[in-house]
């Protein structure tokens, strides 16, 4: 339970990406290219293979946390907005990235649905922690 928290957590990420990258289930859709991950973002991401790296983030966020929902994930990844010479205001990202990263990674068993005391949310399935686990071994 502790290697993940020891894990050097960039390469933990890379990692798991390139693992990602390797299921079949797990696909950046033809509309990824063009979307921004925010309404705070000016541009789409430059990497090619952001999805996969969100994915794994996304999937790390789920395993420290134990029980999350898309709404905490868009406060996560929420950003600033730069409204020039105005004050800067802290914008969520995007739900639809997020929730279709979810979907995929439940499709791929890595992820569940589930309800503790009466909260909903995502939670990691056996495999799911246990491919992390892998990973985090070797991202020391």
């Amino acid at each position: 339970m502790t290697r993940i928290y020891n894990a050097d957590q960039s390469k933990l990420v890379e990692k798991a990406a390139e693992e990602l990258k390797k299921i079949d289930i797990l696909k950046m859709p033809d509309w990824a290219s063009f979307v921004k991950t925010g309404v705070a973002k000016e541009r789409p991401p430059l990497e090619q293979d952001w999805w996969y790296k969100r994915a794994a983030s996304i999937l790390r966020k789920v395993y420290i946390n134990n029980l999350i929902g898309v709404n905490r994930l868009r406060v996560k990844y929420s950003s600033r907005k730069n409204n020039g010479h105005k004050p800067e205001h802290t914008y969520n990202s995007g739900g639809k990235i997020i929730r279709t990263i979810l979907q995929q990674l439940e499709k791929a068993e890595l992820v569940k649905k589930a309800e503790i005391k009466n909260k909903k949310g995502r939670t990691l399935t056996p495999k799911g922690k246990s491919f992390l686990d892998k990973i985090s071994q070797n991202a020391k």
